[in-house]
């Protein structure tokens, strides 16, 4: 199943209030690995950047000035997202200022039975603890040291791999395609094992028989019993 991971930077809170989509990041899943493709874009939002939303992603108006205005790149954009479900964290907020530019545009919303959201998978998964995606990457030990600043790129691609976690994790070695078993000769690790089950020196058996002072020791204890049991039951046969 073809899934798209995918993260966006605004100019605030929402587009209700003149905010606008100033960047967004995509990352392609097929049956929950990721393909190495991605779609990545800038826009210039035709507004100034609040000082706020700059500390949150560095994004300046000088940056974004010579950068496409939304629907220049919203044709390549809707191309790469085709009808695959679509996984944010916290989902509402990113398909609110998707579907606004979208619409700003004369295209049509994307339809929220599409929608994947990581908040809400973490909040049931994990209840009473911290949703962030740091805090999320720190729970499920991905790394995220080169993680400055928000980028969508780069939190698309965290996200992708906490979306795995969320959602059962790496089973390695577990496929339910019809594939021919390995041939455990090709087994570089099965080698070194049956190399030394080979080479293990024969040693002689330990004699087990009681010595003499052993038999001595035995008879004396077995005299001192009261009417032991194989006395009373007679010869065998």
């Amino acid at each position: 199943m073809r899934e798209i991971v995918f993260d966006t930077e605004t100019t605030g809170f929402n587009p209700a209030d003149g905010h606008r989509l100033v960047e967004i990041g995509c990352v392609e899943l097929v049956n929950r690995v990721e393909t190495g493709r991605t779609f990545h874009a800038y826009f210039n939002p035709g507004r100034a950047m609040p000082a706020e939303a700059e500390a949150v992603h560095g994004l300046s108006d000088r940056f974004l000035s010579d950068k496409p205005f939304f629907p220049d790149g919203v044709r390549e954009l809707l191309e790469f997202l085709g009808d695959a479900p679509l996984v944010a964290h916290n989902a509402t907020f990113d398909f609110t200022f998707l579907n606004a530019e979208l619409g700003w545009c004369g295209h049509d919303a994307i339809c929220l039975t599409r929608m994947v959201d990581t908040l809400a998978l973490a909040r049931q998964k994990h209840p009473g603890a911290k949703h962030s995606l740091d805090a999320l990457c720190s729970r499920y030990g991905i790394d995220r040291s080169h993680r400055v600043k928000h980028g969508a790129l780069l939190d698309a691609q965290l996200l992708a791999q906490l979306y795995v976690e969320l959602t059962g994790g790496r089973q390695i070695g577990l496929s339910l395609r019809n594939e021919p078993a390995a041939d455990a000769s090709s087994d570089v690790r099965a080698v070194p094992i049956l190399e030394r089950r080979v080479a293990r020196p024969l040693r002689p058996a330990r004699p087990h028989a009681p010595s003499e002072e052993e038999i001595i020791r035995h008879q004396a204890f077995v005299s001192k019993l009261i009417n032991p049991l194989w006395e009373s039951a007679g010869p065998p046969g």
